[in-house]
């Protein structure tokens, strides 16, 4: 096992790696911007060292700085959290080349899922079910363009092969407008990834987003730890996320589990991994996987009691999985709130000094955060400043305790998303359960024209 590892992120991620790693008895080096340094991981780390001013380019992006930060501190591992440089290849590369261990899989796995044309066509082979489209790249000609739209059905959506985070997407309902839309995806996927390429599927219209955890050794062992449904979103942004997923048929699960495990034995994957996927009458269709830990997986870790984070060390580390497929019970329900630092209905951003804070607690309850009474959210990042969890034997009780939990929150100072949450969790078609992705964005939509005529 390691004795010391670094944790290339900030924020809540960057706590949660290393209670993990004290927990395991492993020394951790905290890197951080000039920002940062004030941040509650940053005190609590055994080491701790500045990468650069503010901008994220400057510092958590910097790839020499944090190598030239695990040199300096003897770390043997780097943890790159989620975001930042977690799921780009080169910096995989660059960790092992230099002698340091990546807490993540290999550079060639991150390649070929982070190409989203490449990550369907390794799923297909694998038999995972994915969403029709393009089998590759669209061509440049517009008739063959036309011809492939009018093969797949409209709506379709255009898509950046190496886009994520909900950007790199375009919905065209007619043909007259497809041409055109193409065109504009393609320059924004330049722009924005500096890559092009851009591939068209068939445009669900009341999918849900559901995903599939798995975890995957270097021996070949691999097993999936359930589902989380993650449809609550705005602008492909999650909001809310739960699990398990309600009124889904536990043996569709099961299947649609057993074929992504199966699916990273077959690709050689290691460590952490979740497998997202479109949900529309009862099928399940591939779109992307991420290959790091998810902003959501404590909620897989409160219904199966698997420490995520740990067994992405361990299997770091080389060990095999201290888990079979049949040990994985599922128990309960688990919902998450993100609580950001923005204006509840228009989301914009609000940075600033937390002048006033307490957290909530009582059974069931989880809070994973960095911020702390009189902390000044910093402008320079995600507005991300704390993941509220509630734990249920049922999901009715996992709800209640989240109505309790949120009405005993306090963050004042700046504005959260909070008052969004009491309402969601008041909502009768989320209590109901199964909402699709374009819930919310309709929600607030009618929210907003009801204001204007008022």
């Amino acid at each position: 096992m390691f004795e010391k590892i670094l944790i290339a992120n900030r924020g809540e991620i960057a706590l949660r790696v290393q209670r993990a790693c004290r927990e395991m008895g492993i020394k951790t080096v905290a890197v951080h911007s000039e920002a940062d340094a004030d941040a509650k991981y940053v005190m609590l780390a055994d080491e701790s060292v500045c990468i650069g001013p503010a901008p994220s380019r400057d510092s958590y992006l910097n790839i020499p700085a944090i190598i030239s930060a695990a040199e300096v501190t003897d770390a043997q591992a780097i943890h790159p959290g989620y975001g930042f440089l977690s799921e780009n290849a080169d910096f995989a590369e660059r960790v092992e080349n230099s002698g340091f261990v990546f807490i993540g899989p290999t550079a060639a796995s991150i390649r070929t899922m982070g190409d989203k044309i490449a990550a369907k066509a390794a799923m297909k082979k694998v038999g995972i079910p994915c969403v029709p489209g393009s089998d590759g790249p669209l061509p440049e000609d517009p008739k063959e363009i036309r011809r492939l739209a009018a093969t797949i059905g409209y709506p379709v959506i255009i898509k950046a092969a190496g886009g994520g985070g909900g950007r790199g997407m375009r919905v065209v309902h007619t043909e007259a407008a497809l041409v055109n839309a193409v065109t504009m995806t393609r320059t924004e996927a330049q722009n924005a990834f500096n890559n092009p390429t851009v591939y068209l599927e068939k445009f669900l219209e009341n999918p849900r987003h559901i995903e599939i955890q798995v975890l995957a050794d270097e021996h070949k062992q691999a097993i999936y730890l359930g589902e989380r449904d993650c449809s609550m979103q705005r602008r492909h942004q999650k909001i809310i996320e739960e699990g398990p997923a309600p009124l889904v048929k536990p043996r569709l699960i099961e299947r649609i589990g057993e074929r992504c495990a199966d699916a990273c034995r077959k690709i050689g994957y290691r460590g952490a991994g979740t497998f997202e996927f479109l949900y529309e009458n009862d099928e399940f269709y591939f779109i992307e996987m991420n290959t790091r830990v998810q902003v959501e997986h404590p909620v897989t870790e409160l219904i199966t009691g698997v420490d995520i984070v740990q067994e992405q060390i361990r299997v770091a580390a080389g060990m095999k999985l201290r888990y079979r497929q049949k040990d994985i019970v599922k128990k309960g329900h688990a919902i998450e709130c993100r609580i950001n630092a923005e204006n509840p209905y228009s989301f914009v951003p609000s940075p600033g000094r937390i002048t006033q804070y307490h957290v909530a607690g009582g059974p069931g309850i989880r809070y994973d955060s960095h911020v702390y009474a009189n902390y000044y959210v910093p402008p320079h990042y995600d507005s991300l400043v704390g993941k509220l969890l509630a734990y249920g034997d049922t999901r009715e009780q996992a709800i209640a305790r989240m109505r309790v939990a949120l009405s005993e929150m306090v963050i004042e100072g700046i504005q959260t998303n909070i008052p969004l949450h009491q309402e969601l969790m008041n909502d009768a078609a989320f209590i109901r359960g199964g909402v699709n992705i374009h819930f919310l964005e309709e929600k607030m939509a009618a929210l907003k024209s009801i204001q204007a005529e008022s």
